[in-house]
């Protein structure tokens, strides 16, 4: 059994309008509805999978991040106590490189930046995770849905010769565009999701550099003037 007839078989008979019209709305979609079903699960998948890990305190906590722009040169503070035991828990995208920078602590600012740099390069490729997937749902699900229009069209113009129902020509073919529409919806939503995640990530992505470029300026070496 199909996703889709999973769903479709847990709708009772005597359903409300809305329900029925739901139920309707699948069984008439024809073979690329359950296609399209998996599409949406596995959208709605990223995109619940995508605002859970992009939480602002899994990646750039603010209470930490005006902890570092309190800190200062003097390394005995209890400030940078409390600092390096966050980073040593690692709980947050800044705290994981802020423990990179601070085991780079006395070399140059340019040293300890590109170490930086290589740490943050597999952070970043975690926060774009599912954003693939979203960008593939973009395209794939309208020419899912049109495929099986254009599916559902050849079965009603085959039955042409056999009648002459124009009503019933006409509701053939309403019911295949139900795959177009459930298509372009999966597409308009994923496109939203897409947009509203990589607009997130640009955000914290510059608080992060922010931040940790004030760290590293205190933990690099002073330059001999």
């Amino acid at each position: 059994m199909t996703i889709a007839q999973t769903l479709l078989a847990g709708i009772p008979d005597n359903a409300p309008g809305g329900l029925d019209a739901l139920r309707k709305f699948f069984s008439e979609g024809g073979f690329f509805i359950y296609p399209l079903v998996l599409a949406s699960v596995v959208g709605v998948t990223v995109i619940v999978f995508k605002a859970l890990s992009l939480r602002r305190s899994t990646v750039v906590p603010e209470t930490l991040a005006r902890k570092i722009e309190a800190l200062d040169a003097n390394f005995d503070h209890d400030g940078w106590r409390v600092v390096e035991g966050e980073f040593q828990r690692g709980q947050s995208v800044l705290g994981r490189l802020g423990a990179v920078t601070v085991r780079h602590s006395g070399k140059g600012q340019t040293e300890i930046t590109h170490a930086v740099e290589a740490a943050a390069r597999g952070e970043m490729v975690n926060l774009h995770s599912g954003i693939q997937t979203l960008d593939v749902l973009i395209a794939a699900a309208p020419l899912l849905g049109l495929l099986g229009t254009v599916s559902g069209l050849v079965s009603v113009f085959q039955g042409l010769g056999d009648s002459n129902d124009n009503i019933a020509i006409a509701r053939g073919i309403a019911e295949a565009l139900h795959t177009t529409i459930f298509g372009i919806s999966i597409a308009v939503v994923a496109l939203v999701a897409h947009a509203w995640f990589a607009r997130r990530i640009e955000l914290m992505t510059a608080r992060l550099e922010g931040v940790l470029a004030d760290l590293a300026r205190l933990c690099a070496k002073p330059s001999n003037s």
